[in-house]
């Protein structure tokens, strides 16, 4: 399968600004590009590229005064089949954990380890170790908390997920990564393409999407707490303790968004040669 990926974002910048952008596809999934990714930058200026603590590939620039655009367009080979699942995959014991893996297993910005560990330790410490764990996470966190883009709030921790019961899919991933966490099982944020592929399109306009990983036998894993369900087409982009660690774009000073849109579409045999809806 063949998904055309790409991205138009564009801000009014009051004066000169830092930015730092996450709009790269995650170096596991570079050799399955069949295009170049590259970000444009209008008006152009010099760029400095670095991979960072996280493995995400980064871009660094300093933003003119005015009107921004950031655009890509990309082509990108997928296997077409749904995420894997092992239910048979163990947790570890914190003990023989790889040493990687250790800081997904505290708090962060997000995710209130400490505040969440009794629940945690109520709903599931009694339920056998493992992905039916996990997933027992995440159905209850898809049953507890209620989707929609007008409860959209940046600021929302894992905690706040929890009392208010409302949230958009950073803040499922967000309760679902903290209890995972107070199980000693390590768990990591994760940002990427998702499209309508496989299932009906919403009638909602495209976006960046949120699900998360957990270390279970020998690997990371993907779940994903809001639409609970193994899905077709997801294209990682970044990972990190929580949403802090992989904003889209981290602009050091007042940037203001004029326009955000996403493309994610599977590209058919008889029309590959298409563009997205917008060019760069």
């Amino acid at each position: 399968m063949l998904i055309r990926l790409g991205y138009d974002i564009q801000f009014n910048i009051p004066q000169d600004v830092p930015f730092v952008a996450l709009l790269n596809i995650h170096p596991s999934r570079v050799q399955d590009l069949h295009e170049p990714d590259e970000l444009t930058v209008d008006p152009a200026v010099p760029i400095s590229r670095y991979v960072d603590l996280f493995g995400n590939r980064c871009t660094k620039f300093l933003a003119p005064a005015g009107p921004l655009r950031l655009c890509n367009s990309t082509l990108i080979e997928d296997s077409g089949e749904p995420d894997p699942v092992n239910c048979s995959a163990r947790e570890i014991p914190v003990e023989y954990l790889p040493e990687k893996t250790l800081m997904y297993l505290l708090a962060s910005r997000y995710c209130e380890v400490d505040l969440l560990t009794d629940i945690a330790a109520r709903l599931f410490g009694g339920l056998p170790r493992g992905w039916g764990r996990v997933q027992a996470v995440c159905d209850w966190v898809q049953n507890h908390v209620t989707f929609g883009y007008e409860h959209a709030r940046c600021t929302r921790t894992a905690l706040e997920v929890l009392n208010e019961g409302v949230g958009v899919c950073r803040d499922f991933q967000h309760l679902a990564i903290t209890l995972c966490r107070c199980l000693n099982i390590p768990a990591r944020y994760a940002t990427g393409y998702l499209g309508d592929i496989g299932v009906p399109p919403v009638p909602c306009p495209m976006d960046f999407s949120a699900w998360f990983e957990v270390y279970l036998e020998d690997r990371w894993w993907t779940f994903d707490a809001r639409h609970n369900t193994p899905r077709i087409g997801r294209v990682l982009m970044a990972t990190g303790r929580d949403a802090a660690d992989v904003a889209i774009t981290t602009s050091f000073g007042a940037a203001y968004l004029r326009k955000f849109e996403v493309v994610t579409d599977e590209v058919h045999a008889y029309a590959q040669s298409r563009v997205s809806s917008f060019s760069c």
